[in-house]
C-alpha cells in the first residue's frame, strides 16, 4: 500500500530503528515509546486490522514478538516482563492502520499503567456474553465454508 508508513518501513523506503527482520515481519523501535525498548512488530504484508490479517502472518507476528520479549529480558535493558498489545481499530486506539504488535517492556516497580479500566473487572451477564461470542464463531465458520 503506497500511503502506509509501516509498509514503507517494511520495504526499506522509510527510516526506522530496526531490531529484527525476517521474510514475514519487521520489528523496530516505536517513535513514541511508552517505555525504553518499546517495539512494534509489523507483518510485511499489509492488513489494516486483525480481520484482514492472514492467520499465518499473525502467527509470524506473535512468534517474533515472543522471541523479542525473550531477547529484551536478556538484553542490557534487563526487563522483568512485557505487555504485548494489538490495538485493533480506531475504538481500540489504533492510529496506524497496518496491523502491528506492540511490545512494551516492563520492570518490577515501574509506574506505567496500561489502562486503569482493567483494574476493576467484573463479569456482566457471563452466560449471554459467552453465547453471543459462540454465535459469532458459528457465523464466522459459515462464512469460511461458503
Amino acid at each position: 500500500m503506497d500511503s502506509c508508513v509501516f509498509c514503507a518501513i517494511a520495504g526499506g523506503a522509510a527510516p526506522a530503528a530496526l531490531v529484527y527482520e525476517d521474510n514475514h515481519v519487521v520489528a523496530f523501535l516505536d517513535i513514541r515509546p511508552l517505555a525504553r525498548g518499546h517495539l512494534l512488530v509489523v507483518p510485511r504484508t499489509h492488513s489494516e486490522r486483525l480481520e484482514d490479517l492472514h492467520p499465518a502472518h499473525g502467527a509470524s507476528m506473535f512468534k517474533a514478538g515472543q522471541r523479542l520479549t525473550r531477547a529484551l529480558a536478556r538484553s542490557d535493558l534487563a526487563t522483568d516482563g512485557a505487555n504485548l498489545v494489538v490495538n485493533d481499530g480506531r475504538a481500540a486506539f489504533q492510529t496506524v492502520f497496518h496491523t502491528h504488535l506492540h511490545i512494551i517492556p516492563r520492570w518490577n516497580g515501574d509506574r506505567f499503567r496500561l489502562g486503569l479500566g482493567v483494574l476493576r473487572r467484573k463479569h456482566r451477564a457471563p452466560e449471554s456474553t459467552a453465547a453471543a461470542i459462540r454465535a459469532g464463531l458459528d457465523r464466522l465458520s459459515t462464512e469460511e465454508n461458503q
